[in-house]
């Protein structure tokens, strides 16, 4: 691979990646029922409006969840995918890249949640009770991911472990579930490393 195709998958990579962020923040803050008057959903509705307007007329809801923006996601990665296999000379199949963008997004929804977790633990010892519209975000992002495990967990007096349990999970799939299943599928390095 030259150095100009390797800045070309740089900059691909990174512009559409961070536009793969978006969508499935779209997708997430309606999954969890988020405040869409705050003005971070605000950009997230208008950057993805777009594409994800004509996308409405075919794609239907299904249990009250917006799939099109979900279809929307696992279409940018695969586009993405399939750049920077065209660049890096390597073939691929469409199936194979759908099965690979898959597990893509699967890797940044569990991303979003474990780095949203880490914001929410900081700002409930530097600012807690914080009406700022991020951390307000925030605390709608991970409320329904720590809800299963406060359930279960005693009281601690005042101490909430719940994010130590919801870190290990994910973690867990991370590391242990989401490899071997990409090594199965026969997913390439090159875009493991990428997710």
């Amino acid at each position: 691979m030259s150095g100009l195709n390797g800045a070309a998958i740089f900059v691909i990579q990174t512009l559409g990646s961070l536009y793969l962020l978006i969508v499935l923040l779209r997708f997430i803050l309606q999954l969890v029922r988020a405040n869409f008057y705050n003005p971070l959903c605000q950009f997230t509705v208008k950057a993805t409006q777009p594409l994800l307007k004509p996308m409405r007329r075919v794609i239907p809801s299904l249990f009250g969840l917006d799939m099109s923006s979900l279809v929307l996601a696992i279409l940018v990665q695969m586009v993405i995918f399939a750049v920077v296999l065209t660049l890096s000379y390597m073939s691929f199949n469409i199936l194979g890249l759908l099965t690979w963008a898959l597990i893509g997004v699967t890797m940044l929804f569990l991303k979003v949640f474990f780095f949203a977790i880490i914001i929410s633990v900081i700002l409930s010892w530097v600012a807690p009770g914080s009406a700022s519209p991020a951390a307000e975000l925030v605390n709608q992002i991970t409320e329904p991911a720590l809800a299963p495990f406060r359930r279960f967990l005693p009281s601690m007096g005042g101490l909430d472990i719940s994010p130590i349990l919801a870190f290990m999970v994910i973690q867990l799939i991370q590391s242990y579930v989401i490899p071997p299943l990409a090594m199965y599928v026969g997913m390439p390095g090159e875009l493991f490393g990428l997710i």
